[in-house]
């Protein structure tokens, strides 16, 4: 039943005969520590004990050569037999060959050699162990044949190459030695194989050797740590130009390389340590230019302590300069819409003065646009380009980068919106400045056109009328007053422009167009404008009537003292006492009749109504002999304080203190009450007593 069952591959076994059973485990019930403890040294102790007795093959003694012959044959047997079981055991070859190596019999061990060789040449442990023998029993070309066929074999195995050179430069074989060097390089192995072939020529004192092979080395394996071997050791040696001449290579073929920082460093201390601190200090700066920001940690750390110890304040300075632009890199980034933080980046890079770099961070800056077309928003980012302008013209003395600095940003701005009078006004100059007189006047049109402002048409008329253009200029100021006819700036200057002109005409007609405006922005001053212009002609009669004209428009109390001071002083050239008086006389009849409009249409104005008769009063003053203050002095009132309720917001009420003027036909009105009142009380108290 069993057989019938079994499994062919299980030997004709069930899988229940073949199922490991492992011991049920025992329950510990009792968890309580026994109460005598055994130590680890009493357990080993009673194991070593009770061991049983090793068990060893007794000792042969072999008497003769018989006996010999027919150990060696046993012996062989089993090997072979060995051998014959497990052919892939390299342990047991080795040990076979060890063996006829004891018995002296060296053809033999050979043999056996060669045979494991055959079963697995790529095993290196066979070939270190083949030569070995060969060397301990001093066959030294069997040896040199093993190693030769080695390296020749597995050239890639380090291990092999080593030996053999070793078992060479032992013999006293300086030139075999090199020449297995030369094999190995032509394989070109790691680091660790050039290096040992340099200090082999150099434990001879083959320096001139040792750099040939330092340039196939850096050939071979063009990394940083290799040219920094190669440039100590030529500094070593006092080849101070061939080191300096290593490290530049070094730089032009690997400025660009993860390892780059410690190129720098080691080539900066080396310039430090042939006492060159401005070398040093150049390749420190050149390096922070090339190296990106994120891993030149250490590059920097250096550089601030170099210019701690070799430089000045200057030098330190800009050696913090590095550690600030990792700062403003970091806050770009979080908030590129932060244009401070733009500024102050571009500030930093400007004190360093590095052309390239700060035009890559005025790009970057400028790209960053506002996100919405409101004039708040892009107040601040419009001085970027400003800057940048400014700094292409003045710094970087670049003309047409300039320009078309200025042409992108007016492109850029949203005119039909918002628009900036100062980017036109700054691109017009610039082509003022570079005597491109055309392509100013094209740029301020093109902004008149576009976007109108008072600064732009300021500035235009300004630029023309130093040229000379007259024409332009009127043309100009119609252009500005078609588009703003309230600005009574623009009426004042064009006016003051023709009468420069001596259009003496043309100056008032532009004035009477003024004042026929329907709304003006600022009229006092276009009217005093006027008034000064008739004045400064001698042309009193229109002065007056221009006067009366604004009286009948406005009473203000400042408009009645300029109308009688200009009355005061309207006098002729060859005017005589007899004009002065009639002057005199004159501005009394304004003082007048400004009194009597405050008397009778604005009596609440008693405040400006003294202040007219004080002026009135210093007036009559400063005439001397030709005035008369008597006539003032009656009119004059009193001065007084009186307190008055007020109710705030909160309702609570308080008492506020304030002046009054008593002017002197009130005093009389007062007076004529109070006797109007004591004599009702008198004619009362007369009918009283006739009633009684």
């Amino acid at each position: 039943m069993g057989s019938k069952d079994g499994d062919p591959s299980l030997g004709y076994l069930t899988r229940k005969d073949t199922e490991v059973k492992l011991p049920r485990p025992t329950r510990v019930k009792n968890k309580t520590p026994a109460s005598v403890q055994i130590t680890a040294e009493q357990i080993l102790r009673e194991a070593r004990e009770r061991q049983e007795a090793e068990i060893r093959p007794p000792k042969q003694k072999i008497t003769d050569p018989t006996e010999l012959a027919d150990y060696r044959l046993r012996k062989r047997k089993e090997f072979e037999d060995l051998i014959r079981r497990v052919r892939w055991n390299i342990n047991v070859w080795i040990k076979y060959a060890q063996w006829e190596e004891s018995q002296k019999d060296f053809n033999r061990a050979r043999s056996v050699w060669e045979r494991a060789l055959e079963v697995d040449y790529r095993n290196h442990t066979l070939w270190l162990k083949y030569a070995e023998v060969e060397m301990k029993n001093k066959f030294i070309n069997h040896a040199r044949n093993v190693w030769d066929r080695a390296v020749t074999l597995l050239p890639r195995v380090d291990q092999l190459w080593y030996k053999y050179i070793h078992m060479e430069e032992i013999l006293g074989n300086v030139a075999g030695a090199r020449q297995v060097f030369e094999r190995w390089m032509s394989w070109m192995p790691d680091q660790q194989g050039w290096l040992s072939y340099i200090k082999f020529e150099l434990r001879y004192n083959e320096v001139e050797r040792a750099r040939q092979i330092y340039e196939r080395f850096v050939q071979c394996h063009p990394k940083v740590s290799a040219y920094i071997r190669y440039a100590k050791f030529e500094m070593k040696n006092g080849e101070v130009a061939r080191s300096r001449n290593v490290y530049e290579r070094a730089v032009e073929k690997l400025a660009d390389d993860e390892e780059a920082e410690n190129l720098f460093v080691a080539f900066a201390e080396f310039e430090e340590r042939c006492k060159e601190s401005e070398r040093a200090r150049c390749i420190y700066k050149f390096a922070l230019d090339h190296i990106p920001k994120g891993s030149a940690e250490d590059l920097y750390r250096k550089f601030v302590a170099f210019e701690k110890q070799y430089g000045d304040k200057e030098g330190i300075e800009d050696a913090i300069v590095g550690k600030r632009r990792f700062q403003y890199e970091d806050e770009v980034r979080k908030s590129p819409l932060n244009y401070d933080s733009w500024f102050d980046y571009i500030r930093l890079e400007e004190s360093v003065g590095n052309k390239d770099r700060i035009r890559e961070i005025y790009e970057r800056a400028i790209a960053n646009v506002p996100p919405a077309e409101e004039k708040r928003y892009w107040q601040r980012y419009i001085y970027l380009w400003i800057n940048y302008a400014l700094y292409e013209e003045l710094d970087a003395g670049d003309v047409e980068r300039t320009r078309d600095v200025y042409r992108e940003c007016i492109k850029l701005i949203p005119h039909k919106k918002f628009s900036f009078a100062k980017i036109w006004l700054l691109a017009a100059q610039f082509e003022i400045r570079q005597l491109n007189l055309k392509g100013a006047r094209q740029i301020l049109g093109n902004a008149i056109g576009q976007a109108p402002k008072d600064k732009i048409f300021k500035k235009y008329i300004e630029i023309e009328l130093d040229l000379g253009n007259i024409d332009r200029c009127r043309k100009l100021y119609e252009k500005y007053l078609e588009w703003s006819p309230e600005n009574c700036y623009a009426w004042s200057k064009y006016a003051e422009l023709e009468r420069s002109l001596s259009e003496t005409e043309r100056a008032r007609a532009i004035f009477e167009l003024a004042i026929a405006q329907p709304a003006l922005d600022m009229p006092e001053l276009l009217w005093k404008a006027y008034i000064d212009f008739e004045i400064s002609e001698g042309e009193f009669d229109r002065t007056r009537e221009l006067y009366e004209r604004l009286l009948d428009r406005t009473k203000h109390l400042k408009v009645w003292i300029s109308y009688a001071k200009f009355e005061a002083t309207s006098l002729d050239d060859n005017g005589g006492d007899v004009q002065k008086q009639q002057c005199i006389e004159r501005a009394r009849r304004v003082f007048e009749k400004a009194l009597n409009y405050f008397r009778t249409s604005a009596p609440e104005l008693k405040e400006e109504r003294a202040m007219l008769l004080e002026e009135w009063l210093n007036m009559e003053s400063n005439f001397g002999d030709f005035g008369d203050v008597s006539l003032v002095q009656p009119k004059l009132p009193k001065k007084i304080k009186k307190r008055r309720s007020l109710v705030a917001e909160d309702g609570l009420t308080g008492q506020e203190e304030y002046f009054d003027y008593l002017f002197p036909e009130e005093t009389q009105t007062a007076n004529l009450k109070i006797l109007e009142a004591a004599h009702r009380w008198k004619k009362q108290r007369l009918s009283s007593d006739d009633d009684d």
